[in-house]
């Protein structure tokens, strides 16, 4: 029987815009376990990531998407990180307005929704279709299993609760709480951008956490604190799967699992040693032993042009 908080992906096939772009994914992952996810660029790496969200622009034709026991194929994104699966950006946007405090806060209480046992569930909560709502003076008020009665007036973590959080996950990843009084990713850098998605994943404790190329476009000083942020907060709760087409940030990670994925189809799997030897030698040897032509763009990117 299959861990609560595995993730199981069975022959999944995934279009953007009627074009097939993954072509029958299976891959397991168990809580505490740390996955790589390399390949070319332009190999479905981060379609695969979106289509685990729940994207939209993804569509699951075939296949299934199975998470603590159900297949989640059809929820929204956001009831599937209600549910403990989280995904940092490759390029996070800038939100001018909204401080990095206030944000975490809001996302930290939207998080803890989703953890409602019977005996905390309000008696003003209902169900309509696959979302539960509040019946409140004013309105209806969508959400996810949410615990926090409105009529009570809990819509956020207590001010107190949340910097007693914020301050021992700072203090964790060892990041100044300076950081976190600035707006969203507004005028951060690279490296800032990375380790506010690092903190979020912190703040959150997800059940499942994909990064999307965290080692995009930094020098090697922020790969190594990026690196070192996510060995802090790998635990036997937590599975961490990155996607990269680089070795370098995994030169600072514990990974137990790889799998090199081509034109949408994992098509070798192995342990640490499997990414050693595609630094040394590339993405190419993989497709001489396969059988598996490449196309231009990816042709250029293994002979480093």
């Amino acid at each position: 029987m299959a861990d609560n908080n595995e993730l199981i992906i069975r022959d999944l096939h995934v279009n953007v815009e009627d074009k097939e772009i993954l072509h029958g994914i299976n891959l397991q992952v168990k809580p505490g376990e740390v996955h790589v996810i390399m390949g070319p660029n332009g190999s479905g790496k981060s379609t695969l990531s979106n289509a685990l969200m729940g994207h939209p622009r993804y569509t699951i034709t075939s296949g299934e998407i199975e998470f603590q026991g159900q297949i989640i194929n059809d929820l929204s994104p956001d009831r599937r990180a209600r549910r403990g699966i989280f995904l940092a950006f490759q390029n996070p946007l800038a939100v001018p307005g909204v401080t990095v405090t206030n944000f975490l806060r809001t996302a930290l209480t939207n998080r803890r929704k989703g953890d409602v046992a019977p005996q905390v569930r309000p008696q003003n909560l209902d169900i309509v279709g696959d979302r539960p709502v509040y019946e409140t003076k004013k309105a209806s008020v969508g959400g996810d299993g949410a615990n926090i009665d409105r009529k009570q007036r809990q819509t956020l973590i207590s001010p107190k609760e949340f910097r007693s959080i914020l301050k021992e996950k700072l203090n964790m990843l060892k990041m100044d709480e300076k950081f976190t009084k600035r707006y969203l990713n507004d005028g951060f850098s690279g490296g800032e951008k990375k380790r506010l998605e690092i903190l979020q994943m912190a703040i959150l404790e997800p059940k499942i956490a994909f990064l999307d190329e965290p080692d995009s476009g930094l020098d090697i000083d922020a790969i190594r604190i990026v690196g070192e942020g996510v060995n802090t907060l790998r635990g036997k709760d937590m599975a961490i799967v990155v996607i990269t087409h680089q070795q370098r940030i995994l030169s600072f990670l514990d990974v137990d699992y790889v799998h090199v994925m081509m034109q949408g189809n994992i098509v070798k799997e192995g342990g640490p040693e499997l990414s050693r030897e595609i630094e040394e030698k590339g993405y190419g040897w993989i497709r001489d032993e396969l059988g598996i032509q490449s196309s231009q763009d990816e042709a250029r990117e293994e002979v480093g042009v």
